[in-house]
């Protein structure tokens, strides 16, 4: 996963709380059941099949596979579309795929057994184990703006570490370290200086084991002080070599023998053996080059083991490895962790105000990291789905994982697109379509018959807007007011200033005149050249409302732009419903991109009295609607399903 693609990464993070540890049997992730019993509308699962297929048929992705678990059942497992490039061979559920970054959270547990079994220290440095890491000096940061002094590394600007960087900080991302420069078969995962000297002195080659990495990277500056950043690092892949030198096997082996083998993920591991190679998904566009240690070339036996991204699995083995966690370690009456491990890792560890991604840490993103997992810790708004507690996260190739202790859910996502800038709109979708297919318990009562308050229908109608949630399970709101939007999708950071990739066409910045292509050298009057996108990002941010302002230079002006606008509120692809008089009877409709409970676009659904200022449908799974009034009596307002799994929505004006 790449560290100028937050914006849109982040449209899937999480958090948790652990539900009651209880053994699942191999065959209840094996079998499909009725997803009735488990709680699923099977007529609203179909409706998440047809969102895939029909994206399937656009050929970017050219296919999925999704599966969601609940109570340590299988309750969806579906293959979509197809494997290859010339669509000749299907999608199948146990079709492989290259799953990126959701390598780290396999790196994670596997570094926890052993801190499990005493062999492995917390809180010990890094170079107890890794002597070559020992002594490494940190670049020193402006005492005024406390950005990072990058304008001349060559005079070794740098400063003794305040403290050892330990194993805490490699499983928190705030070990300092960084990502280099074209890590991830990106052209420039950041192009701050040192992620280009880690480019150039520490580059990721499938041809170099492990140790020969970690070794180039002693002389090697931190880019942060340990434990003051959270950045996204390679901290995982410096995990791996210290499993090898702890357990004394190769990460590779440790991982078969420890993790994948007791498990029964068949699928996993670093490279697809020969007999399996038909199962191995394409990515679309130009083929990775040979010799990139994180592009994804897994057809052949892998020196490098990188914890970071180098893992291939299946849906079914990440379901098996997912209800692991969600047993509290344990499954099918095999530990492989303890439970207040399992709970500690899927805690936030970070304390407030540090930024993640430029999110501030608190409430005002609802989100957190624990060590190795994106956390969910706001109930109103989060980053990731679920209730508080629930825990995720994705890779740079297109797979997205999410656990929900509270609900007991488990849903995973693969696919394989080589550009991930647009991954967010799938990940979306893998957030939504599972919650809205949970079934409300219905609340047994007599419908009126016909329309006795026909004469005051007219007052229902009207647009309702549900916020950005196709459930209130997984209740998103809007962003706190702390947290103004200003509509970039994707940016890159350069040595000269933050280049603009990619804008929201609706967003204050693209409304301003922000164009793709143009290089942003100054925010509010103060340079950002050289500085780290996390740096860069922490500028951009602020209330809502508040203005900012950019120097920019543009290809095709002779001089530098001045663009000022004022920051919004992030917009939520939000849930809405249309209500509507047809032959003198109410009809709703979904209006939106989603649809909700009975409620899809282009279907008026009819609606019958239930009682005064409540409705009901008469079929489908009975959804109600009860409609709230100001304190003049006007109608203002709806809440769908009364009760504790309620939402509510706002009349739009």
């Amino acid at each position: 996963m790449r560290n100028q693609r937050f914006v849109v990464l982040f449209a899937a993070l999480a958090a948790l709380t652990l539900c009651p540890a209880g053994a699942a049997l191999a065959d209840d992730l094996q079998t499909v059941v009725d997803p009735d019993s488990l709680g699923f509308s099977a007529r609203r699962l179909t409706r998440m099949t047809s969102w895939f297929e029909a994206q399937s048929e656009k050929s970017d992705p050219f296919g999925f596979v999704v599966g969601i678990a609940r109570g340590g059942k299988l309750a969806y497992l579906q293959a979509t579309g197809f494997e290859d490039h010339d669509k000749k061979m299907p999608m199948r559920p146990d079709s492989i795929f290259r799953i990126g970054s959701m390598s780290k959270q396999i790196t994670s547990v596997a570094t926890m057994i052993l801190v499990d079994e005493g062999k492995l220290d917390l809180d010990a440095p890094v170079a107890q184990y890794l002597p070559e890491l020992r002594d490494m000096q940190v670049v020193k940061k402006d005492p005024v703006t406390g950005d990072p002094i990058l304008s001349d590394l060559a005079q070794r600007n740098f400063e003794p570490a305040k403290r050892a960087m330990t194993i805490r900080d490699l499983l928190r991302n705030t070990s300092g370290l960084v990502y280099a420069t074209g890590d991830y078969g990106d052209p420039g995962f950041e192009n701050a200086v040192v992620h280009l000297l880690y480019g150039i002195k520490a580059p990721f080659r499938r041809d170099k084991p492990i140790a020969d990495f970690v070794a180039s990277l002693g002389a090697l500056p931190l880019l942060h002080q340990p434990g003051e950043v959270w950045e996204y690092a390679i901290g995982y892949d410096v995990l791996g070599r210290v499993i090898e030198v702890v357990s004394g096997q190769p990460f590779d082996q440790f991982l078969q023998s420890r993790l994948f083998a007791p498990l029964h993920m068949v699928d996993s591991g670093f490279s697809v053996p020969e007999d399996k190679l038909a199962r191995l998904v394409a990515v679309p566009g130009a083929q990775p080059q040979p010799l990139s240690i994180s592009n994804g070339y897994v057809s052949k036996p892998q020196t490098f083991f990188s914890g970071g991204g180098g893992i291939v699995s299946t849906v079914p083995d990440f379901l098996r490895f997912c209800q692991m966690l969600l047993n509290g370690g344990e499954l099918d009456g095999v530990r492989i962790l303890k439970p207040e491990t399992v709970r500690l890792m899927t805690t936030n560890s970070l304390p407030p105000g540090m930024h993640i991604a430029g999110h501030e840490v608190g409430p005002a993103s609802g989100t957190g990291w624990g060590l190795g997992f994106a956390v969910r810790t706001n109930p109103d708004f989060s980053l990731i789905p679920g209730a508080v507690g629930s825990f995720n996260w994705q890779g740079i190739w297109g797979t997205f994982f999410s656990v929900d202790p509270v609900q007991k859910l488990i849903l995973v996502m693969m696919m394989q697109r080589r550009e991930n800038s647009a991954n967010g709109f799938y990940f979306n979708a893998i957030r939504r379509l599972p919650y809205a297919a949970l079934k409300v318990p219905e609340v047994p009562a007599p419908v009126a018959s016909g329309q006795e308050n026909a004469g005051a229908i007219a007052e229902y109608v009207g647009r309702y807007v549900f916020g950005g949630s196709a459930s209130s399970l997984d209740r998103q709101t809007s962003i706190a007011d702390g947290n103004g939007w200003t509509g970039f999708e994707s940016v890159i950071a350069g040595t000269d200033g933050l280049r603009v990739i990619k804008l929201a066409d609706t967003g204050p910045a693209a409304k301003a005149g922000v164009m793709a292509g143009d290089l942003i050298t100054a925010i509010d009057d103060k340079s950002i050249k050289g500085l780290t996108l996390e740096a860069a990002f922490r500028r951009i941010s602020g209330p809502v409302n508040a203005a900012i302002k950019f120097k920019i230079i543009r290809a095709t002006q002779s001089g530098p732009l001045v663009v000022a606008f004022a920051r919004e509120a992030v917009p939520a692809q939000s849930v809405a419903l249309q209500v509507s008089v047809v032959d003198g009877k109410l009809v709703v409709e979904a209006t939106d991109q989603w649809s909700i409970l009975d409620f899809d676009k282009g279907q008026p659904t009819p609606v019958a009295v239930r009682s005064k200022d409540e409705l009901q449908v008469e079929s489908g799974d009975h959804t109600r609607i009860a409609f709230v009034r100001d304190a003049a009596g006007k109608v203002n307002g709806a809440v769908l399903n009364p009760g504790p799994w309620e939402q509510r929505g706002v009349l739009a004006q």
